[in-house]
């Protein structure tokens, strides 16, 4: 079982020193194929240009080369996290308010275990959403397993790239 919390505690300082902030570490693809997957950001702009995920994926290769806390063979991916981002943080629901997004629960609310709806507000530990058919719900920060914006035009409206040029994703082999 890897540990993704001591991983991101290796990484959180290559990130920081090049300005940017982690927004999800996660390992993907089981035994067959398995990717430790990092999206990270520019705090200013909420992007990651393909100079960035460069520099991050030469720095945190060489400190988990020499941490090695994965004991089998994996695939690094350094990326952004897209217009439909994942919500991984307290503070994306609250920057996000006014936006749709995709919920999974940990365990049921009102009945659901899953749920689109516009996000209100971030009041403390607890997530309001306005969903459709259901009205305003209350969700504790602890019940929600994943969320993420749903990909609708006031998104990409209010999203505009500061650049289109390059690939916003660079993998290599760990």
């Amino acid at each position: 079982m890897t540990d993704i919390a001591a991983i991101s505690e290796l990484i959180e300082p290559e990130a920081r020193a090049l300005g940017l902030s982690l927004v999800r570490v996660a390992m993907f693809g089981g035994k067959s194929d398995p990717t430790l997957q990092i999206m990270a950001e520019r705090p200013d702009t909420r992007q990651l240009d393909l100079t960035d995920c460069e520099a991050l994926s030469r720095r945190v290769s060489d400190v988990l080369d020499a941490a090695d806390p994965i004991e089998f063979a994996y695939r690094l991916e350094v990326s952004s996290p897209g217009i439909d981002r994942p919500l991984t943080r307290p503070q994306d629901f609250a920057d996000w308010a006014g936006f749709d997004a995709r919920v999974k629960l940990a365990r049921p609310i009102a009945g659901r275990k899953q749920f689109d709806g516009r996000i209100l507000s971030l009041d403390g530990d607890v997530v309001r959403f306005d969903v459709n058919r259901v009205g305003e719900i209350a969700v504790p920060l602890a019940d929600i397993a994943s969320a993420k914006l749903i990909l609708t035009d006031a998104l990409i409206k209010a999203t505009a790239p500061i650049s289109t040029e390059g690939a916003d994703r660079i993998s290599t082999e760990g």
